[in-house]
């Protein structure tokens, strides 16, 4: 009987260690899936001229025969996300320059443009995870600022936004905390793969490169920001370059 009871309570202290344990399983569904499959173009839309896959990997390129005359985008078409996160891996040549638009639109006669919000990216770590709004704003928080982009003055024209930046930023902005790129790109690395983990929820818009916030931005300018809108990576003018994208992975939310 005692040996019962033994066999007994041990059956029962096992099964309580087990309720207990909220530990996640390694193999628990993960909300994110992959909008690029490694394999073709599929969903995308881009210059075949500078965008290919090869080794399972997207991959932009400008050669010395194809350089540019205005930068050029390839496009997921499948989705144009409003709340999401968004994490891939990227690797850039030494004078690449590159970057992810997000929340963007299309620009009618310019084949492969966009227009909004953008996680910099160049092989020289000068811009890098800072926030860019490609063909509009300009610069809205450099690398290692949070920021805060109140609503656009009265005295700038709504069809002339352009006047209200100088040296390719905008001027109406609140700098609440800055860390020093001394902090930051030395865990970025060079000609190697790196991440980007970019969280995008109503007006705030975090970019994270390798696990580090690069910069935050909360837009309150209701007249000039976007709230949906295309995912798209980029090759830039300027000299030859090459970036490369994998294990791009998209998880929407309300």
């Amino acid at each position: 009987m005692k040996s019962i009871l033994v066999f007994s309570f041990s059956i029962l202290f096992f099964c309580v260690l087990l309720s207990c344990d909220k530990r996640p399983s390694k193999h628990a569904k993960s909300d994110f899936i992959s909008i690029f499959n490694g394999n073709n173009l599929d969903g995308w839309e881009g210059d075949s001229t500078y965008w290919r896959v090869e080794n399972g990997n997207l991959v932009g390129e400008v050669t010395p025969e194809t350089i540019l005359k205005r930068n050029s985008f390839i496009i997921y078409k499948k989705q144009q996300p409003e709340n999401f996160e968004l994490k891939l891996e990227y690797r850039i040549s030494a004078l690449g320059n590159s970057g992810i638009n997000y929340r963007s639109e299309m620009i009618e006669g310019m084949p492969f443009a966009l227009r909004g919000y953008q996680c910099d990216i160049d092989g020289r770590n000068r811009f890098t995870g800072q926030n860019y709004e490609e063909r509009k704003r300009t610069t809205l928080a450099y690398m290692g600022e949070t920021v805060t982009i109140p609503q656009m003055p009265d005295s700038i024209p709504k069809h002339n936004i352009r006047k209200n930046v100088k040296r390719n930023c905008w001027q109406t902005r609140d700098v609440s905390a800055t860390k020093l790129k001394s902090e930051l790109v030395p865990n970025i690395k060079p000609n190697d793969w790196n991440t980007i983990h970019l969280k995008v929820k109503d007006n705030k818009m975090q970019h994270y490169v390798n696990g580090e916030l690069f910069s935050e931005v909360t837009d309150l300018d209701e007249a000039n920001r976007s709230t949906k809108g295309y995912i798209g990576v980029q090759v830039h003018v300027g000299p030859p370059m090459k970036v490369e994208y994998k294990a791009i992975q998209l998880k929407t939310s309300k």
